[in-house]
């Protein structure tokens, strides 16, 4: 499960990019609206950048999968967001993710961590997950709130594993990583003509600049993701992604004036602690 420094710098750099364009659509007014114009931004590069790769020959069956994963992970989230605060419900989705990964992988693509690897991914998911639980007990983060969650890791960790298993399969991973975001915007762009058509235009006069930098920063984020599980195993890939938790709480203690404290900081320590077991 040992990634290349190499790859595992960049999937860091991706984990930062994504806390980024996330700490963007912190403060939207409409949480759909937000990913929506992201995704759709994210789609945008997608296309531009399919003119330029051949077609992935091999990898249609996973790619219309995964864009309907997406849009259910899309949906979801939002829905946790309207439940729950983004510090809680964010390190929830994220921490669990990389675990049902490694399950996953194990049974569909025999990818099984050492005994020193996978004691480092459950360290570091529980970390992550105790970000959620740092300055208050459970019972205050709202029952409901925790299923969304779940939901939440639940969609990441399977698109995770079909994007890892997909990207495989094709010989120029570029043509997977392109079609990939570009189809990905088609679900969440029915849906927001179907439910907010009355709103669009104000919101992107509004929000355009803003969103073509999260775009931006997604499209990149996913798409180092995307290549570096062409390079090795899909939970070490997803669990340094998921660090993007850790970035996300600094940027909020920087940027956003929110309380970093010691149990963060704690946590923060135990999600770095479990990534260097994994690279063991």
């Amino acid at each position: 499960m040992t990634l290349d420094w190499t790859v595992a710098a960049l999937v860091l750099l991706a984990a930062l990019l994504h806390a980024s364009w996330n700490a963007i659509t912190k403060s939207s007014t409409d949480g759909l609206l937000a990913i929506w114009l992201i995704v759709s931004f994210s789609g945008l590069l997608g296309a531009i950048g399919a003119l330029f790769v051949p077609l992935p020959a091999g990898a249609w069956p996973f790619l219309i999968v995964s864009a309907g994963i997406h849009l259910a992970y899309m949906l979801f989230l939002v829905h946790a967001y309207r439940l729950g605060d983004l510090s809680r419900v964010y390190p929830i989705a994220r921490g669990l993710a990389p675990v049902v990964v490694a399950v996953l992988a194990a049974l569909f693509a025999d990818e099984r961590p050492t005994l020193i690897q996978a004691g480092g991914l459950l360290f570091c998911c529980a970390a992550i997950a105790s970000l959620a639980f740092a300055d208050t007990a459970i019972s205050k983060v709202g029952g409901r709130a925790i299923v969304a969650a779940v939901a939440t890791g639940l969609m990441i960790a399977s698109y995770t594993v079909i994007d890892g298993q997909g990207v495989r399969a094709v010989d120029e991973p570029l043509s997977y990583v392109a079609w990939n975001l570009l189809l990905d915007c088609i679900g969440p762009t029915i849906v927001v003509f179907y439910r907010r058509r009355g709103q669009i235009r104000s919101y992107v006069a509004a929000n355009a600049l803003n969103s073509m930098a999260g775009g931006a920063m997604a499209a990149f984020a996913y798409g180092i993701v995307l290549w570096a599980m062409s390079k090795g195993a899909m939970a070490s890939v997803s669990s340094l992604r998921e660090t993007s938790v850790v970035f996300a709480a600094v940027i909020g203690t920087r940027l956003l004036g929110e309380p970093l404290g010691f149990r963060r900081t704690l946590a923060a320590a135990g999600v770095a602690s479990g990534l260097v077991l994994l690279q063991l």
